[in-house]
């Protein structure tokens, strides 16, 4: 018998198909010393009894690739491993009962468009055709994804366990980890039931029991154990062996082909969690008790829309508790908490579709030392303090599940769990009509809702009950003055005699300045792509203090102190809490604030670009010259303590000149005007800041090394084949809301990556990059002919390279 290893280069924790497909890859690219460890047996967790349907299709151009790399490994695996999965290209259809759901559906098609995947829009009867057993009394569209599929999913976990082992995995089953060590912020080994392993790298793919784990470590894994049920028919008429799998969102149930039957499950808009104190032990190959009770609801559907199951024998009904997270997205990535520790769990139902590619991605991120692509939808470093309160998890968790088929609204706001964490002025901007919305955590104005409206979103696809409201404050930051709550920014402080140096090797732009001067600048992976955008104000030799987005607290800190060079004296601080945030913009913003502070505010004592410390209302206020909306302004960062006076001197100094509090959802209006870049849509680790215009803020120029330099320096050297542009619409009724294809006399070479409207100039704006391999140079934009797809719909747009509003900065630096 071979002996129990002692040191590994990885450690793999969990044998189901996230697990063996990490392994897989792993070994593919070149890793030995793989150690795969599993409690009981492969698939013994949720893998075995997972319903299998493979779909490809989601809102994430990187998140759907992945997803056809499952596709396109599963195509090959069976031949290369020689052992069968049980998987099979029969295609996906998805039905709409409503015009409300044919636009989604419709929004959809094109999405699937823009990132290359084939989708065909059907009519009721089209359907049916590929579906004879279904009633269509109350179908209005589908549409058909025709590499969609199902599989086996303990026949393609063994398949891929199969693919390790050649390869050189050591896969050892009953072997369950009671403890990780940990050395200086990194992991260091495990301790097994069957001994210690030594290694630097541990995986955490251990599904249900992922939170368990982590907790082993300190690391947090926000998910859910909840209840899912499907139905397994006997043989029935009529059912053909390539079926496709049918997903009917609108009455909350899906369908696939099994042994001549139907397996058949859904979302109920009631779950029931499972395992809220913990999973019990000996959970192994364990199913729960059928609640036919609970799943009556779906099988009324089920009945109404195949009604040959009235008669069908039932073989089992399955009730399978699978992991879920809060936002119905999986958890990818290295922990935030803890350097060397990976986590590939709570796959929400999907992870058979998702195996393939997020098991690929996460030993490319492994292996690289950072994500392979923008994999910010799935990222563990979008969450944040408030995912450690489990009876908060389980809250929003429950709220995500039952929407899983619900309509994807534009703007949808959750409203679980909520509120959390308020600004001093929460109360304040209530009592004003603020409609808020939620960011980790944080309760933020949306809109406000004037002349006795009620401030709530009503989702639609067209122009929402908030269009008039926010068109208000747009105007109001444009032409009179605006005063914004921005306090739920995430800010830091970092300290110490090699800040300087520190700061300088991460940061794109030139943070070398003198203190009083503020920067706007990036920070780069290896591949030049934008990991962060952010500003940086120099308060001494030794302190800077930084300001992102809200959610990216969590993603930005780990950036910033996994790269700070060995050995530097620099210490990151988190002081978000410390601030509150006042964004005071619009052509009186000086003539505001000049009110309410003896300090001098003309532009020739106070420039863009520079902080001062000045006064308001008794209270030492950081005022910092800069902009997101495109309009002269300042951002205050005041003690959280003194939020409530500054607001109140402000409000009251600003009446004379027409101020309004104004939200974020104006904020977007405004900065889709100006052109300035969004991270997360516009920009994020794909994109270089010479693709997206942002070339201008490098320090390419001064020759001074910086993390990502070398990727810029060769990239400047050939033609970009991406580069970042604005279009504008119009048709005053047509709608941007982002993943809109975008063709160049015909051809497709992009998407958008954000929409909305601009009250301003009056149009729709989008921004999106125009790809193509030979260059895009200004006359390949230029020549162009361009049109928008939207919603399978052709509309003319007009393609700008410069920004539609101020593009020569006169309002800003006046």
């Amino acid at each position: 018998m071979t002996s129990f290893p002692t040191q590994a280069r990885a450690v793999i924790i969990g044998g189901g198909i996230i697990g063996c497909s990490t392994a897989y890859h792993l070994a593919r690219l070149g890793w030995r010393e793989v150690v795969l460890l599993e409690r009981n047996k492969l698939t013994s967790g949720s893998t075995w009894h997972a319903a299998g349907l493979v779909g490809q299709l989601r809102s994430s151009a990187n998140i759907t690739q992945l997803l056809k790399y499952s596709v396109e490994l599963y195509d090959r695996l069976e031949a290369e491993t020689g052992l069968a999965t049980g998987w099979k290209r029969n295609g996906g259809l998805r039905l709409a009962c409503t015009p409300e759901r044919l636009t989604e559906i419709k929004r959809q098609a094109t999405t699937a468009h823009s990132f290359g995947l084939e989708m065909h829009l059907l009519t009721p009867r089209e359907a049916q055709e590929l579906w004879p057993l279904m009633d269509i009394g109350d179908v209005v569209g589908a549409a058909f994804l025709p590499t969609d599929g199902q599989a086996n999913p303990a026949d393609i976990t063994q398949s891929l366990a199969k693919g390790a082992r050649s390869a050189g995995v050591r896969i050892i089953e009953d072997c369950g980890v009671t403890a990780i060590h940990v050395h200086r912020g990194r992991v260091a080994g495990v301790t097994t039931d069957q001994g210690e392993i030594r290694t630097e790298v541990v995986v955490n793919c251990a599904g249900q029991w992922a939170r368990e784990v982590g907790a082993l470590a300190g690391v947090t894994i926000p998910l859910q154990s909840v209840q899912h049920q499907y139905m397994v028919t006997e043989p029935i008429d009529g059912v053909a062996r390539d079926l496709p799998t049918l997903r009917d969102p609108d009455r909350l149930i899906y369908f696939k082909e099994e042994v001549g039957g139907l397996v058949m499950g859904g979302y109920e808009p009631n779950p029931i969690p499972w395992a809220e104190g913990g999973i019990p032990e000996g959970f192994h190959f364990s199913l729960l008790e059928s609640d036919w009770d609970h799943f009556e609801q779906l099988m009324a559907q089920a009945l109404a829309r195949v009604p040959a199951l009235e008669s069908a024998g039932i073989k089992q009904l399955v009730n399978g508790p699978e992991a879920f997270t809060p936002d119905g997205n999986f958890i990818l990535g290295e922990a935030p908490e803890l350097g060397g520790f990976f986590v590939g769990a709570g796959f929400n139902a999907f992870g058979i579709a998702s195996a393939g590619g997020a098991g690929r991605a996460l030993a490319e991120w492994i292996d690289g030392g950072e994500p392979p692509m923008d994999l910010w939808p799935v990222d563990i470093r979008r969450f944040g303090a408030l995912h450690r309160d489990r009876r908060w998890v389980l809250t929003r968790t429950l709220e995500a599940y039952g929407k899983h088929y619900a309509m994807a609204w534009p703007h949808e706001e959750h409203e679980s769990g909520r509120p959390v964490r308020t600004s001093p002025l929460y109360e304040r901007l209530k009592a004003a009509g603020a409609c808020f919305g939620s960011k980790l955590g944080w309760e933020r104005p949306n809109w406000f809702a004037t002349d006795g409206r009620e401030p709530r979103d009503i989702p639609s696809f067209g122009r929402p009950n908030w269009f008039d409201a926010v068109g208000a404050e747009h105007r109001a930051a444009r032409e009179r003055v605006a005063l914004f709550d921005q306090t739920s920014f995430a800010k830091f402080l970092l300290l110490g005699r090699d800040a300087e140096a520190a700061l300088s090797w991460i940061c794109a732009n030139d943070v070398t300045r003198p203190p009083g001067t503020l920067v706007y600048t990036q920070m780069l992976n290896k591949r030049g792509g934008i990991e962060c955008d952010l500003t940086v104000s120099r308060l001494a030799e030794d302190a800077y203090y930084i300001v992102t987005g809200t959610g990216f607290a969590t993603h930005d800190f780990a950036w910033i102190r996994a790269n700070i060079p060995d050995r530097l004296d620099a210490r990151l601080i988190d002081v978000s809490s410390a601030y509150a945030v006042l964004s005071l913009m619009g052509p009186r913003a000086r003539d505001v604030l000049a009110s309410v502070t003896d300090a001098d505010v003309s532009n020739a004592a106070f420039p863009f670009g520079t902080w001062q410390e000045v006064m308001i209302a008794g209270t030492a206020v950081r005022a910092l010259r800069v902009t997101y909306v495109g309009e002269l302004g300042w951002e205050l960062h005041l003690p959280t303590e003194a939020a409530g006076a500054v607001y109140d001197a402000l409000m009251e100094a600003g009446r004379p000149y027409g101020i309004a509090n104004a939200g974020y959802r104006a904020i977007e209006s405004l900065r889709l005007e100006k052109g300035y870049r969004a991270w997360g849509a516009d920009i994020g680790p794909d994109h270089t800041p010479l693709e997206a215009g942002l070339g201008w803020a490098v320090k390419l120029k001064k020759n001074l090394p910086f993390l990502g330099r070398e990727a810029l320096v060769a990239q400047a050297a050939k033609p970009l084949q991406k580069r970042l542009v604005g279009f504008t619409v119009d048709d005053p009724d047509i709608v941007l809301l982002g993943r809109e294809t975008i063709l160049r006399d015909g051809q497709p070479v992009g998407w958008l990556t954000s929409g909305g409207y601009g009250y301003t100039v009056g149009k729709g704006i989008g921004y999106g990059y125009v790809r193509h391999a030979e260059g895009v140079t200004d006359a390949f934009l230029d020549s162009g002919r361009y049109e928008l797809e939207v919603a399978t719909e052709r509309v003319p747009a007009t393609l700008h390279r410069a920004p539609l509003y101020d593009p020569k900065m006169a309002r800003v630096k006046a």
